[in-house]
């Protein structure tokens, strides 16, 4: 995963933290998955103020309406709560354990994982965005687990929270996903974010970095009109003061991963800055008596827990290629461990 965009500083949000019937989050350093759906398509208000307008949106055969609640619509920042949990349950899916539409999780780890303070007022904006993704509608004909409905659902079915301090701050909840995106989640129909995502200060650079990702794939390079980028965004601004806005984007140069650069013809290319996000590596799967090894090398120690550390390092050395995963595995436990 690159990490090219870290040495860039300007317009970034700094690293703030460096490092049954529910399916309870217990893999603190998932990589990070967004639905296919929500980044090809404009779901999310790119507005910093409450947004009470009805979305409509049609594009090459997919319908959609976006209606909001008293509260406005979902923003694009509202969106890492659903980030975090499709990065949760991939990562869950990928280890063979089970999950569940309903997710519980601890509002400390949400805000660290998506690098939010985690000040008083940030557990309030917290609990705002459940509302807010709970409250807006959305009526779509797009395509998740290949199954095409026309159907009406909230972006989250419901959300409660399951236990908070004796101040009323929220310590875990328990988030209920829609059909809609369960579905994409179980059909693996994600794709893997850079972590500087949530470094990104400005809801349209968000919503460019996702379409980029989204587009150009595992392409040299993806170039579309500005009149369809303005489209696909979902921005509310002028195309003169959209364009205005991606020739900042383009100077700053601090686009996750990619490479934004201006064409003749009113185009923007976007091209992979020093390699893909994502190749085709997965996650190495560990077989059960591999995790048997390991708790009677650290007794008393959660295996899983271990395995999930493992995946991080993994994760965060480049993904490599292991041909003896199990054996990787069970090494770095030795070295945990340390001399016998």
């Amino acid at each position: 995963m690159s990490r090219a965009v870290t040495t860039m500083g300007a317009g970034l949000l700094p690293d703030h933290h460096q490092q049954g019937d529910f399916f309870v989050c217990d893999i603190f350093d998932a990589i990070p998955k967004d639905d296919i759906a929500s980044m090809e398509h404009p779901l999310f208000s790119l507005a910093t103020r409450p947004d009470r307008r009805i979305l409509q949106y049609d594009h090459n055969g997919t319908e959609i309406t976006v209606t909001p609640s008293v509260r406005g619509l979902a923003t694009i920042h509202d969106k890492d709560i659903l980030i975090f949990c499709i990065s949760q349950l991939m990562a869950a899916l990928n280890a063979g354990r089970r999950v569940s539409r309903t997710v519980q999780l601890k509002a400390h780890d949400l805000l660290i994982a998506t690098n939010r303070e985690t000040s008083g007022d940030a557990y309030r904006r917290l609990r705002e965005a459940f509302e807010r993704l709970a409250g807006t509608r959305i009526t779509t004909n797009i395509v998740t687990g290949e199954i095409e409905t026309t159907t009406g659902f909230g972006l989250i079915e419901s959300w409660e929270i399951v236990r908070k301090t004796r101040g009323g701050r929220m310590v875990s909840v328990a988030v209920t996903l829609s059909d809609w995106l369960y579905r994409a989640v179980l059909s693996k129909s994600v794709l893997t974010l850079s972590r500087d995502y949530f470094r990104l200060r400005k809801p349209l650079e968000r919503r460019i970095y996702e379409l980029a990702r989204k587009h150009c794939g595992r392409q040299p390079a993806w170039t579309v009109s500005v009149d369809t980028l303005l489209k696909k965004s979902g921005s509310a601004s002028p195309r003169r003061v959209f364009r205005k806005m991606l020739r900042d984007m383009i100077e700053a140069g601090h686009l996750p991963d990619y490479e934004m650069s201006e064409e003749p013809g009113d185009l923007i290319r976007f091209a992979p800055r020093g390699g893909l996000v994502e190749g085709e590596a997965r996650p190495p799967a560990l077989r059960a008596e591999t995790l048997e090894a390991a708790r009677a090398l650290m007794p008393g120690q959660d295996v899983y827990a271990l395995e999930a550390e493992w995946r991080g390092v993994w994760a965060r050395s480049g993904a490599p290629r292991l041909r003896r995963p199990d054996g990787a595995f069970l090494g770095w436990v030795r070295k945990r461990s340390g001399p016998k």
